[in-house]
């Protein structure tokens, strides 16, 4: 008897919170990383799985972004630099002691496209109460570019749409 209570309860507690979304609308969320130099921040709904650094198979005549291919879980995904991605520029070499904290950001499997993105570290997760500022993205700006958001100890971030990133005939173009 006290488990269809307990059942009753939560499904009360669920409607109440799916209610509050629909009459609210849902507030953006996202996984904030860093790269380079540069603070990003991930949609939620468009991010996959995270996983810890592992070494990549590397490809020969490929973009100096494109890191080579990496078994995560099973699956063979391309890794991207994204920081050498976004900047243009190839990023100086790390040696696998520096990579303790670095992560490999597979997009979400519903964009169905096996990769995942090289970042130099996990910052957490954020929402729009993180931020006290934001703006539009500048014209001159990759199209994957989102918003710009400035936190309360004043970093800026920038928002990535990972699905427009995924399109973008660039990152799909991987050979040299």
């Amino acid at each position: 008897m006290a488990n269809r209570q307990a059942l009753r309860e939560l499904q009360s507690r669920l409607a109440e919170k799916l209610q509050v979304a629909r009459t609210q609308g849902v507030a953006p969320s996202w996984l904030a990383v860093e790269a380079g130099d540069r603070k990003y921040l991930f949609p939620m709904e468009q991010a996959g799985e995270i996983f810890p650094w592992v070494a990549t198979q590397t490809v020969p005549y490929t973009q100096s972004w494109f890191l080579g291919v990496a078994n995560l879980r099973g699956g063979l995904f391309g890794v991207v630099d994204l920081a050498s991605y976004v900047s243009g520029q190839p990023l100086a070499a790390k040696t696998e002691l520096t990579r303790k904290e670095s992560r490999l950001v597979a997009l979400n499997s519903a964009m169905e496209i096996n990769c995942a993105l090289l970042i130099d570290r996990l910052a957490g997760l954020r929402n729009q109460a993180a931020f006290k500022d934001f703006s539009e993205k500048a014209p001159d700006t990759p199209e994957f570019f989102g918003y710009q958001y400035v936190d309360h100890n004043d970093a800026t971030w920038q928002e990535i749409n990972l699905q427009l990133l995924a399109r973008q005939t660039h990152f799909l173009t991987i050979g040299a």
